[in-house]
């Protein structure tokens, strides 16, 4: 029967402010996006969950199309809840988004509200969960007018079966517009969730200033850009690597020399500063204030260790800045 560390919440400065809001994040959350599906071992998936919430973790991130197959991580989810967690679910922050693709038919994705209400009722369905803590619309639809998208979120909030309610994808302006419509509705904008990383920067400077000025949190996906930015690649692609066996994310082509000369580079800043590179890249993007937290997937337990031990040196001198600049600009 598990038991979650005594010790889990001993560093309250593990866990930042989101936005203007009364919930505060850890600075390492756990997404479920890989690892967590049918197809992939459930004893496993249940180890890195519970070490995570052992080491203070308790920030979960899902999607209904987070698999594979589509709806198997929740699936995955719900289990360990049911079966380990279940006590303890008040101490949890639980997401989940829709926004892509989920079944056939012209209501199986984008932003109507008959695809957000109905995944959202499905993801409660398969997690065994009366509500979410936080839903998210997980991309803005061209041809459904904004009003109805933030309409479905704020009504997911009424009904009690969400929290709070957050944005994916979202550029800047849409995402003024969409926390006006939000605050009206209700239910303001809690968070928002985008791709960032050293090696891609398109929220700096204008989706953060965005953020700051709305009192809207983040929680950045993809800190180590799909592991480029880990030490598993220096010799090449592993067998056992995300690039060798699912290439809709990264491919070997990814990994390129140039690629692998700026990371050894970062390595070398990392060991200077007494970390490895993926604890240099998640301090990097915690660096900046108007990120509350550093979404981190995981394929093993240690990988979760490793992550969190990145809160251990979060600060950066000017040259380390400098230095790191000139690496990313060669």
């Amino acid at each position: 029967m598990y038991s979650p560390a005594s010790a889990r919440y001993n560093s309250p400065e593990f866990y930042r402010r989101c936005g203007h809001s009364g919930v505060r994040l850890p600075l390492i959350s756990l997404g479920l996006w890989h690892n967590f599906g049918a197809k992939d071992s459930y004893e496993n998936a249940r180890a890195i969950v519970c070490r995570a919430f052992d080491l203070g973790i308790t920030h979960f991130d899902l999607a209904n199309n987070y698999g594979p197959p589509d709806g198997s991580a929740e699936v995955t989810f719900g289990r360990i809840l049911r079966e380990d967690l279940a006590p303890w679910r008040d101490e949890m922050i639980i997401t989940t988004k829709a926004g892509y693709y989920m079944w056939p038919g012209p209501y199986g994705e984008w932003g109507s509200r008959k695809y957000l209400l109905s995944s959202l009722d499905q993801s409660l369905k398969r997690m065994g969960l009366e509500y979410v803590d936080i839903f998210y619309s997980h991309r803005p639809d061209p041809d459904t007018p904004l009003e109805e998208t933030m309409g479905a979120l704020a009504h997911a909030v009424r009904s009690g079966k969400a929290l709070y309610v957050g944005l994916s994808n979202y550029q800047p302006a849409e995402t003024v517009r969409a926390a006006k419509l939000l605050r009206e509705l209700g239910a303001p904008c809690l968070i928002h969730q985008p791709r960032y990383s050293m090696f891609d920067r398109w929220v700096e400077p204008q989706l953060l200033a965005t953020l700051e000025q709305e009192g809207i949190g983040c929680t950045v996906f993809s800190p180590l850009a799909k592991g480029l930015l880990t030490d598993r690649y220096f010799k090449g692609v592993p067998a056992d690597s995300r690039a060798s066996r699912d290439t809709r994310f990264l491919r070997p082509d990814d990994v390129t020399d140039a690629v692998l000369a700026k990371t050894r580079a970062l390595n070398d800043l990392a060991q200077a500063r007494g970390q490895t590179l993926a604890q240099l890249a998640l301090a990097w993007v915690l660096r900046h204030p108007a990120v509350t937290s550093a979404l981190i997937g995981a394929s093993r337990v240690s990988q979760v260790d490793d992550c969190v031990g990145a809160v251990r040196n979060l600060n950066f001198s000017g040259e380390e800045l400098a230095r790191l600049e000139t690496i990313l600009a060669a």
